[in-house]
């Protein structure tokens, strides 16, 4: 059966940013091991040739007491730029309010280093993550269902139980020198504001945040860099950070993230893993990495930290073992360009990460690059004075990764030039994915159990409180965080009947699975396909005929008739099928099986091209190695089930509401062409939600794809009209592929286009009854039963709904554990609702939500996210993936993609 899809490779959650042309320079300047301030070179850092460092200029000046009011920091610098170098410029005096010219104090000489943390963040630049856009509907009166029954739950979430009273005090600190690296600014803050017996404090190599206010303002003190150069380092007051704020928020995240480097994490992109800790997998040679995902915000009731675990995969190979494998290739060049792009690799002299855009062939360790004294200096000297690290071969290109536009405000250069000797792999490929005992020798380490996950948060909080100078940060602030989970009470909706032929209803199925409820049942709808043509290659003719054989019984037992003629071709290039394709579709079957001898993506994606683009025709595909399992009779189960649905008809369904359009939509980054993204569109035409008018669409940037939107859901309403004889009365839309800086663009253009459009050229008079849902899977939320049930499960069963404690209060949302998971911790799904003008409540709006999860035919049970999502996902992918093109629009009323 077609099992193409799985996973969510090649998912775009937003648009691609395009980096720039790739020119000469020189390695970055990221921070030592473990994200801590390290030794400086006592050397200017290099700079790209021909474009210097990117600047930021120096704030405007404010009077103080400061207006607040005025607009916040740039979150770019704030949250995460300390692990980016910055730049900030200033004069070596400057007039304080009173117009005298402040004095610069004593001189302090620079110190080799300081204690571990000794500055502040250590993360990346980018978008602020803690100031949320109020999306909850103005008029609604509660997002509190009471429907179902009772159950006490737990998540991954500890409360803060103790919060400091006073006022928290934002300073900008200027230099009066360039300094673009961040941990030699922090160090030198450090040096400087130890004579003022500050009790806590943090800098992100920008702003300084403290609870005292300093009696002087603007303060200024001078300091000694390592070439014994005076800086002059100003800190002028910006202003009082209320309570509630988001800046807020982002202190007590840096104060977490700094308490990770106490407990000896070490910083790995942009989270902390834990070396000790580490797991090897010897035979597929690679490495385990645990550590945790930790996030603070303001939830409905207070305060809490979000803890998840997390793991980092590192394949114990170089990338310059990479290169030589490819050596062997016809084009060497060109295979390893294609295995390396888009890799992302980490530099195990400091543990940073980066995303390969290109392969620099001209370049080698020998070759020189200008730094921004104009001296030169080659790639090999420059990592032995920078990181002592000795490069042993200089046959080897240089890799070459793009900075994106974040990062380049944040000081990054456009460029960074990497050694391929001194990079290892990361991540899994698709090879790797597709093994089966890798994959199983993985799972045993990161498939927990929601009982061995509960534990190992909680020996988390447990190392947290046993570690001296983490605690001994946390007490400068009067923080405290509770000491187990926080529990509360949610609900389980009821079980949803599944509707079979005459609407007899299938009840009593255990883990929403009625997979062997389905065995004898008559599907809901059927469509007998009278000529089935079943291509094969000669060598498997015999294993396909007996399959043909146990489709036909599969077939009958469920009152579905197949009438299929097998045709044999002599081998299994794609050409071959193609040509053969092409004979039997002049022939006009019904549909066309074909059998493949394996998972070849290139003979895949030639056969759907031919079916779904140039001849459409409904196509199914099994691969050989499923025709002689052991569960031939259920994968037989299965694609006659599929066959249906893409012939139009339906296996089961649950009783729905009338009049009520539902569509889905999400998004796949065209594999192709990495710069366009193919949306996936689906809205439902008929009141059983079984019937589909499907869309996948070009799109390069938002405004093509909310313009994308709004117009589908115009035509969509058409079709349904088309086919009811009336628009629907209402219409729901559950949007998939939107990241959370994209919110506010979707709730404030795309809703409001679609309602536009409606209004103006369908609705006229009526009123439009939309509701509009952002689908969220990439979460960190876990919930758990308080108490296991017989099985000793601490999973919640399926229809579990929370809608409080864990929720936002500037959200209409809620979450939903719809499906059953037999091995490790389910994940819920986020719903938040930014448009509701239905007419229901959440009580009506939660259990539509769970309906719609149990109507993918693809699998016979419920799915983690409504059927019209998960409906657009395959269709988006298999356009991404295979197609690389819209399908053509005879095929655009059935499910072709399953």
């Amino acid at each position: 059966m077609e099992g193409r899809g799985r996973g969510a490779r090649g998912r775009a959650r937003g648009i691609p940013q395009q980096g720039g042309a790739p020119r000469p320079g020189p390695p970055a300047r990221p921070p030592g091991p473990s994200g801590l301030p390290g030794p400086s070179t006592g050397g200017p850092a290099p700079s790209v040739p021909g474009k210097p460092w990117s600047a930021r200029p120096p704030p405007v000046q404010q009077q103080a007491p400061p207006v607040w009011g005025i607009r916040p920091p740039n979150p770019d610098v704030v949250v995460e730029a300390a692990g980016r170098g910055s730049r900030a410029r200033t004069t070596a005096t400057e007039t304080t309010q009173s117009g005298v010219a402040s004095q610069p104090s004593q001189v302090l000489p620079a110190a080799e280093g300081i204690k571990r943390g000794g500055g502040g963040s250590d993360v990346r630049g980018r978008t602020n993550k803690y100031e949320t856009i109020r999306t909850r509907p103005e008029k609604l009166e509660t997002k509190r269902g009471s429907d179902g029954n009772s159950i006490r739950l737990k998540a991954n979430y500890f409360s803060l139980i103790e919060a400091t009273q006073w006022g928290l005090n934002q300073y900008h600190v200027d230099f009066s020198l360039p300094i673009d690296d961040t941990r030699v600014r922090k160090k030198l803050v450090a040096i400087g504001i130890k004579q003022f017996n500050v009790s806590g404090y943090l800098f992100d190599g920008s702003l300084l945040y403290t609870p005292n206010r300093f009696n002087v303002d603007p303060l200024e003190f001078v300091v000694q860099d390592e070439a014994n150069q005076n800086v002059i380092i100003q800190v002028r007051l910006v202003g009082e950070v209320k309570q509630g704020d988001w800046h807020y928020l982002q202190l007590f995240n840096i104060i977490i993230r700094k308490c990770f480097i106490y407990m000896d994490f070490q910083l790995i992109g942009r989270n902390y893993f834990d070396p000790k800790q580490k797991m090897t997998i010897r035979e597929h040679n690679l490495e385990l990495w645990p550590g945790f995902l930790t996030a603070m915000r303001n939830y409905e009731q207070n305060i809490m930290l979000n803890v998840d675990l997390s793991f980092k995969v590192l394949r114990l190979d170089r990338v310059y073992d990479l290169l030589l494998e490819c050596e062997s290739s016809r084009d060497s060049r060109q295979e390893f360009k294609k295995r390396i792009i888009g890799c992302v690799v980490m530099t195990y002299y400091n543990n940073k990460t980066y995303r390969i855009d290109d392969v620099e062939f001209t370049l080698n360790p020998d070759s020189s690059f200008q730094r921004r004294d104009g001296s030169s200096i080659t790639y090999r000297q420059y990592f032995e004075e920078r990181y002592h690290v000795k490069i042993k071969t200089s046959h080897q290109p240089l890799l070459l990764s793009r900075s994106n536009a974040r990062e380049m405000r944040s000081g990054m250069p456009e460029t960074v030039h990497l050694i391929p000797e001194l990079c290892i792999m990361t991540g899994l490929t698709d090879k790797q994915r597709e093994n089966f005992q890798l994959m199983k020798a993985m799972g045993e380490h990161t498939r927990i159990s929601a009982g061995e996950r509960m534990k190992k948060l909680m020996k988390f909080a447990e190392r947290l409180s046993a570690c001296p100078e983490a605690m001994q940060e946390v007490k400068k602030w009067d923080l405290k965080l509770a000491n187990s989970l926080v529990e509360f009470t949610g609900r389980i909706m009821p079980e949803e009947p599944i509707l079979m032929k005459n609407n007899k209803p299938i009840q009593g199925y255990q883990d929403a699975d009625w997979t062997k409820n389905l065995r004898g049942e008559q599907m809901l709808t059927t469509v007998n396909i009278e000529k089935l043509a079943i291509i094969t290659p000669a060598r498997m003719s015999s294993s396909a005929s007996e399959f043909q054989n146990t489709l036909g019984k599969v077939a009958n037992g469920m009152r579905m008739r197949i009438t299929p003629r097998l045709f044999e071709i002599p081998d299994d290039r794609a050409q071959t099928y193609l040509v053969k394709l092409e004979e039997i579709i002049a022939q006009n079957p019904s549909m066309v099986l074909v059998v493949l001898p394996n998972n070849s993506a290139d003979r895949y994606n030639a056969i759907k091209k031919k079916c779904c683009v140039d001849r459409a025709i409904p196509s199914q595909v099994v691969v050989g190695r499923t025709l002689n399992s052991k569960g031939v009779m259920s994968i037989a189960t299965k694609v006659a089930i599929q066959m249906n649905c893409k012939m139009g008809g339906a296996p089961w369904g649950v009783s729905m509401p009338r009049n009520t359009m539902v569509c889905g939509y999400d998004v796949c980054r065209d594999t192709a062409n990495k710069g366009k993204s193919f949306a996936g569109m689906v809205a439902s035409m008929d009141q059983a939600c079984s019937r589909y008018y499907n869309m996948a669409v070009e799109h390069e940037n938002e405004q093509e794809l909310s313009s994308h939107i709004a117009a589908f859901v115009q035509m969509a309403c058409k079709r349904y009209k088309d086919i009811n004889h009336d628009l629907p009365e209402r219409i729901v839309i559950y949007r998939d592929g939107v990241g959370e800086g994209q919110i506010p663009y979707v709730k404030e253009l795309e809703v409001e286009l679609i309602k536009t459009k409606l209004k103006a050229e369908l609705y006229k008079s009526k009123p439009v009854k939309l509701g509009f849902i952002i689908v969220s899977k990439r979460i960190n939320t876990k919930i758990f039963r308080s108490q296991p049930n017989q099985r000793g499960d601490f999973n919640p069963p399926p229809g579990t709904v929370v809608d409080d404690v864990i929720t936002w209060p500037e959200r209409y949302d809620f979450y939903i554990v719809s499906q059953c998971v037999r091995q490790g911790t389910v994940s819920p799904t986020s719903y938040n609702v930014i448009e509701d003008s239905l007419g229901i409540d959440a009580n009506k709006l939660q259990r539509f939500t769970y309906k719609m999860c149990h109507m993918y035919f693809n699998w016979s049970g419920t799915v983690r996210v409504p059927a019209p999502c998960q409906y657009a996902h395959k269709l988006a992918f298999l356009t991404a993936q295979s197609l690389h093109r819209s399908a053509n629009n005879a095929l655009a009323n059935s499910l072709y993609y399953l």
